[in-house]
């Protein structure tokens, strides 16, 4: 485990709420021995940059929705966030414009294609959901600012809250979304033909090729799923990183749509909202707990990281996480995580 201070030495609580965490602390150790050596799957290829990564690389971090993190493996090695961007932004959009005007440009339907499909809702004049690459391009679209460089400074400023750090975007992978995005060119395209996305849609795709560059790590994630599942507010900082009663909006979409054509499978098997990424991120969210994150880059024909899946699933499965497990009589989750109160 990979611990990024030690404060015991200013509050001797802190070595106790440790030391009573240990239990949380071995399943994680646990859950990345037994899949250390999973090299089912594939690295993304179809981005040259995604195929220098290491099939090896491998993190889980976790963070409690009152500021507690614990990590192993990987988890400070950065990564390009890719389409976990994608709800985030989302978000903003939603804050910026407000629910009504953002869905009358990007619908919340599934597709059950492939999160790069050329498959628009001609009936509605929408992309079908904000988590395949049209909805995102449009969504994007949306994100204020007088120009170019305030748009993607106020992108920037957003993910800031999320992660409470500095953010800053890999530009060999930038350049290589740029030169390789043909796909997604097509897609803005065929949007601006159905007023779909507006004049300054070429302007957005740059945009969003920066957004999806982004330099996230393992722990990053989890701290924006626990900002979520704090109703919008970074626990680590207090700062509001989305408004509360938007939050939902997010976790929504993450549900139902934020695991690509296998999202159905994962509502069903894990029940957590989550996003994946191609670069081998995973972001999920319990609400009012924690953040979950995983990065692992081998994929499988979906997209989604193989460990990624496993590790969440295990955690869903160990401690009673899916949204709709009534009852359960296993481990809590939360107090597996947290220790006595202090007098208790």
């Amino acid at each position: 485990m990979h611990a990024e201070s030690d404060p015991d030495a200013i509050d001797p609580l802190i070595g106790k709420m440790r030391a009573a965490a240990a239990p949380f602390r071995r399943t994680l150790q646990e859950l990345h021995r037994s899949y250390a050596g999973l090299f089912d799957g594939a690295v993304a290829t179809y981005i040259p940059e995604l195929a220098l990564a290491d099939p090896s690389w491998f993190g889980i971090s976790v963070a409690t929705a009152d500021g507690l993190v614990f990590e192993i493996g990987d988890s400070g090695r950065p990564f390009s966030i890719q389409s976990i961007s994608k709800p985030f932004v989302f978000g903003m959009a939603i804050q910026d414009h407000g629910r009504d005007q953002v869905l009358r440009r990007v619908g919340v339907e599934p597709t059950g294609e492939a999160f790069n499909s050329i498959v628009l809702d001609e009936a509605t004049n929408r992309p079908f959901n904000p988590m395949v690459n049209a909805g995102a391009i449009a969504t994007t679209d949306l994100i204020e600012g007088a120009d170019a460089g305030e748009r993607f400074k106020r992108l920037l400023a957003m993910f800031r809250r999320f992660t409470g750090r500095d953010i800053h975007i890999d530009n060999a992978v930038f350049l290589s979304e740029r030169i390789t995005g043909h796909r997604n060119r097509a897609i803005a395209h065929l949007m601006r033909n159905f007023g779909m996305v507006g004049d300054r849609f070429e302007e957005s795709l740059e945009l969003y090729f920066q957004q999806c560059s982004i330099l996230v790590t393992c722990r990053d994630l989890a701290i924006m799923g626990a900002t979520l599942a704090n109703g919008g507010q970074n626990p680590l900082t207090g700062e509001t990183a989305l408004e509360p009663q938007y939050v939902k909006d997010v976790l929504s979409i993450m549900l139902s749509c934020g695991m690509y054509d296998f999202a159905g499978e994962w509502a069903y098997r894990t029940g957590l909202p989550a996003k994946s990424g191609v670069s081998g991120g995973i972001v999920a969210v319990v609400p009012g707990v924690a953040g979950i994150g995983v990065y692992s880059p081998l994929l499988d024909p979906k997209g989604n990281s193989v460990r990624g899946i496993r590790v969440c699933q295990d955690l869903s499965r160990k401690f009673g996480l899916h949204a709709f497990e009534a009852r359960f009589s296993g481990p809590s989750f939360h107090d597996e995580c947290h220790p006595p109160r202090r007098g208790t």
